[in-house]
């Protein structure tokens, strides 16, 4: 892990070195394009990586002054690429300064170990993209007329913040994956992280490519709360397993999260763009509103629904059973005790009387025999 000091240093490009220094080694990188700026030969392609890209000036009213927003492209690979590099960073420092010293406090097993290394980061990123992302909407007027989900479709324009939110997101997901190496996580956790992690570059991907960004923000804010729920419950299970509290609250929402994400995308695809203006297929205007691509569009998202629910009633399933069994456990170890209890009284009355016949001395006895 980098910002760390080590006593023994490993091979140079060994993969233990690699692991230990890779926040560093990337910190370079970052450093590397940021110098970039500097010259002049180099800034044009520097500011590449590190602005927003497709600026569009447009004037909505003749007495407001131009608007800026921005439209997407291949430069924006560039762009995810530098803030990819961030965000492996920033997962270093969250990790040296923050959760490494809280294990250390708990002592946990190595199974929680990694599990709470995993809560803490999404914990973390779900509550920042959260804020930002209420922040974003608070500016919509999806809040009192849900029509601007599909009403101007294509929405080819962004703002600033909508653009930048989506390049962050898909920036961050790509940069969990070089992270499950670097994290060293166990082979039975990456096909469970691997899901996820390819689920939200998918979906927050399409969203960003095929122009739906304003129901993609819609859908991921109610997401990420309740995710980050979640994991802050299972932070504080493991500080003190008493608290589950957390986990009944998260349940609920999760059920309700699910439902409003149907219906949204249902009320999207099924109802809102086929009655649109702008039908049909246009690379060049960003129009994809044919019955095909909702199809696709709609599948996808049930399907991801179905597959989450069918997780959380296994989830369900599998803590009634260990409930029940704890439960079955205990009843048991205070069933022979309550038994014996009952029993003791009259045995102990018996031995009672044994001993202190046994105890009485032998003048005692002689002086009962006369």
């Amino acid at each position: 892990m980098g910002f760390r000091k080590k006593n023994k240093s490993p091979p140079v490009l060994s993969h233990e070195f690699v692991i230990q220094n890779h926040a560093d080694m990337v910190s370079c990188v970052a450093m590397i394009i940021l110098l970039g700026l500097m010259f002049e030969v180099t800034a044009k392609y520097a500011i590449m990586f590190i602005t927003v890209q497709y600026n569009v000036t447009q004037s909505l009213d003749e007495k407001i002054e131009p608007v800026n927003l921005y439209l997407y492209g291949p430069k924006d690979m560039a762009t995810v690429f530098f803030y990819l590099l961030i965000a492996v960073i920033l997962h270093a420092l969250i990790q040296e300064y923050i959760l490494d010293k809280m294990n250390r406090r708990l002592h946990l097993s190595k199974t929680k170990h990694s599990k709470f290394n995993e809560s803490g980061q999404l914990a973390a990123f779900y509550l920042f993209s959260f804020i930002w992302g209420c922040s974003i909407l608070t500016a919509e007027e999806f809040a009192t007329n849900p029509t601007f989900l599909w009403d101007g479709y294509p929405h080819t324009h962004m703002v600033f913040q909508v653009k930048f939110f989506y390049i962050c997101q898909i920036a961050y997901w790509l940069h969990a994956l070089p992270e499950l190496y670097f994290q060293k996580v166990r082979k039975e956790d990456i096909p469970r992280q691997l899901y996820y992690i390819c689920l939200y570059v998918a979906h927050i991907t399409g969203a960003y490519v095929l122009n739906l960004q304003r129901l993609g923000l819609v859908l991921l804010v109610p997401h990420y709360l309740v995710e980050l729920l979640f994991h802050a419950s299972r932070l504080f299970y493991f500080s003190d397993e008493n608290k589950q509290k957390g986990f009944t609250l998260w349940a609920l929402l999760f059920v309700i999260a699910r439902l409003l994400t149907l219906t949204l995308s249902v009320l999207t695809f099924g109802f809102g763009l086929p009655r649109a203006e702008n039908q049909g297929f246009s690379l060049a205007e960003g129009n994809f509103n044919v019955l095909t691509i909702r199809m696709t569009c709609l599948a996808a998202i049930c399907l991801t629904q179905a597959w989450m629910m069918w997780k959380f009633i296994n989830f369900q399933l599998k803590k009634w059973r260990e409930h029940s069994q704890i439960q079955a456990s205990k009843k048991k170890a205070i069933s022979p005790k309550s038994k014996s209890q009952k029993k003791d009284p009259s045995r102990s009355a018996a031995n009672g009387l044994v001993k202190l016949e046994d105890k009485t001395s032998p003048r005692a006895r002689k002086a009962k025999a006369s």
